[in-house]
């Protein structure tokens, strides 16, 4: 039987925190919308039905799933249709409290539990199209009318289109449009890729590219956030993944006892990534190409349908260069797109600000008013508006009910103008490259990957573990940092810092021909620094870099921010041997880090003009 949303969410709080799902700002059955149309009344079918997936569809997987129905739509007056799915760990009753309200606004809506997960069969395939994408356009085709479910019933009143969005006409085409956060955004990619049908998608705090996002590497940049360089392994966030999942699959062995063979309760590759990722420490070839199977970062070309984007300032799984990856592939190839930075995501205990999200209660805050208008403007045909076309949440800016003026919006991204520091002997980040005065900073590592720095627990902080619990640290001699001088006015940087920095590691230099296990890594981070001496490190993100050759200058993305460094602070660039949350080098590699007038480290940050 599907899990109730109480289990759901007790099992989310225990093994992931604020794990991968919208679960976490839903309510059921909320009051009427005042900002939308007169409610609906809704009725809640629950049902299952059987899909075909893999590459040939040779596999069969059973469905389940509800579906909210609004007393508006018949078959002489048909609605046009809204399809939800859970994040990783959850069910399709974690979509309960959006899928009423949407209902109440006069959408059909089919929530469903994906494979693997809440009482539907077959195993985690990572939202891979091959398998998540076709069982998402099987249930496309049940909402055209085209499919039964295993009750036989036929859904006979959701909306027809003429034609496809590409302009060809399909039979069983329905007007229905996809949401849902994390593990239920990317299966949207992964549906829209294959289906033509859907006509627009919602994709909350998920990936661009797997790969990355469990074993980054912040250089080497080839396209969006992929690397030619191995990343180094998220080790906290990946034993997380496994566990849930197994979690799940044991769960609901009794319905399915196939999702335990074998690899537990996953495709049996994922189980061999993860296990050369823990003895290797990096994804190998294979792992990676595993990964961005199931990424949209593979196949981005094959979205043409409107885009909202929306991902989270606080998380440090999916990070905001993920967002601006898939943002700018699409922006590229001309797909309507438009893009989101909200307050909250996978970390930090993963509740939005008052007033920014519930779709329970679309009207009553930011976020829900813009997808309330995104969906009435794809799908229902409204003149609309859908807002600007990037937001981004403050949080230094007061407000009170709706979080409408904490974002600031534009026309574009990016955002600001680039602002200069120049790193200047061993210690000082200053702001004219006149002033650079050459100098060196060398730390190093301990043998046998001991973590010397702390940034966070992966997942579990800010809710089973308080933010200041344990604060973030480096251990002297094993980083080296620069501090600016206190700032005369306040600085808000809205984007993603740069950094290039001129490195000799001798030991490095001989074993980085070996192949990724020979290769530096490091840490940078970007702190800010109070009178008192205390440090803030920006939801506690951190940047892993693997560098493939020490011998040239190494050129870095940090984490990507929405801050206001205060006046009177100090901003302080910490470039650490090692991270607890991450896979470190095996071998101590000593690290001089250096700079002149000639060769000065630059810091680039993007500045945009401070909020009264």
């Amino acid at each position: 039987m599907p899990e109730t949303r109480r289990s759901t969410r007790r099992k989310a709080a225990v093994l992931c925190g604020a794990l991968l799902t919208v679960a976490a700002v839903l309510e059921p059955t909320p009051p009427a919308d005042a900002a939308g149309p007169p409610p609906a009344a809704v009725s809640v079918t629950s049902n299952e039905i059987d899909v075909h997936v893999g590459p040939s569809g040779e596999q069969t997987c059973t469905v389940v799933f509800d579906l909210y129905r609004p007393s508006t739509a018949t078959p002489s007056r048909p609605a046009p249709a809204i399809l939800t799915t859970n994040g990783f760990g959850g069910s399709k009753d974690d979509q309960a409290g959006l899928a009423r309200a949407f209902a109440r606004r006069g959408y059909v809506v089919l929530s469903y539990s994906g494979l693997g997960f809440g009482g539907s069969d077959c195993k985690i395939t990572l939202d891979d199209p091959d398998y998540d994408g076709r069982a998402a356009r099987q249930l496309v085709t049940y909402l055209g009318g085209g499919l039964a479910a295993n009750d036989g019933t036929r859904v006979t009143f959701v909306r027809q289109d003429p034609v496809s969005h590409d302009g060809r006409q399909r039979p069983h085409d329905p007007r229905v449009g996809m949401v849902g956060g994390s593990y239920g955004g990317q299966v949207q990619f992964a549906a829209a890729s294959i289906d033509p049908r859907v006509d627009t998608i919602v994709p909350i705090i998920t990936w661009n590219d797997l790969a990355y996002s469990l074993a980054p590497n912040n250089t080497d940049l080839r396209r969006g956030v992929s690397s030619g360089t191995p990343g180094t392994e998220k080790v906290g966030w990946t034993s997380l993944f496994f566990g849930v999942g197994i979690a799940d699959g044991v769960q609901h062995a009794a319905t399915d006892p196939s999702r335990m063979l074998g690899c537990p309760n996953f495709t049996d590759q994922a189980c061999l990534v993860k296990a050369r990722m823990d003895t290797l420490g990096y994804p190998d070839a294979a792992s990676t190409d595993f990964a961005r199977h199931a990424s949209v970062a593979s196949y981005v070309e094959d979205i043409r349908v409107p885009t909202l984007l929306i991902q989270g300032e606080n998380d440090t799984l999916f990070n905001l260069q993920e967002a601006v990856a898939t943002y700018r592939a699409l922006r590229r190839q001309g797909t309507p797109v438009k893009m989101i930075w909200q307050s909250w995501g996978h970390s930090g205990g993963g509740k939005p600000a008052p007033g920014e999200l519930d779709l329970a209660r679309p009207a009553r805050t930011y976020e829900g008013r813009r997808i309330a208008a995104w969906f009435d403007h794809y799908l229902q045909d409204r003149p609309t508006g859908t807002g600007p076309r990037f937001a981004y949440f403050r949080d230094w800016v007061p407000y009170s009910g709706i979080a409408t003026p904490a974002y600031g919006r534009s026309a574009r991204y990016p955002v600001g103008t680039d602002r200069r520091l120049f790193l200047s002997g061993s210690d000082q980040l200053v702001t004219s490259a006149a002033d650079v005065r050459s100098g060196s900073a060398t730390y190093a590592n301990l043998a046998g990957e001991v973590p010397l720095s702390y940034s966070e627990v992966s997942a579990l902080q800010g809710s089973q573990v308080p933010d200041g619990v344990t604060p973030p640290y480096d251990t002297p001699g094993a980083f080296a940092s620069w501090t600016s001088a206190p700032l005369d006015q306040p600085v808000d940087v809205v984007g993603v810092p740069r950094l290039t920095l001129h490195l000799s590691s001798p030991v490095a230099e001989v074993s980085q021909a070996t192949g990724p296990a020979g290769q530096l890594l490091l840490f940078a981070k970007l702190y800010e620094v109070a009178p008192s001496g205390g440090v803030t490190l920006v939801h506690r993100l951190v940047s892993p870099v693997r560098v493939a050759d020490v011998r040239r200058p190494v050129r870095i993305e940090l984490p990507g921010i929405v801050h206001r460094f205060a006046a009177g602070n100090r901003l302080r660039l910490v470039v650490a041997a090692t991270d607890a949350a991450y896979r470190n080098n095996k071998v101590v590699m000593p690290v001089t880090v250096s700079t002149s007038p000639g060769a000065a480290g630059v810091l680039r940050l993007p500045v945009v003009a401070p909020t009264p």
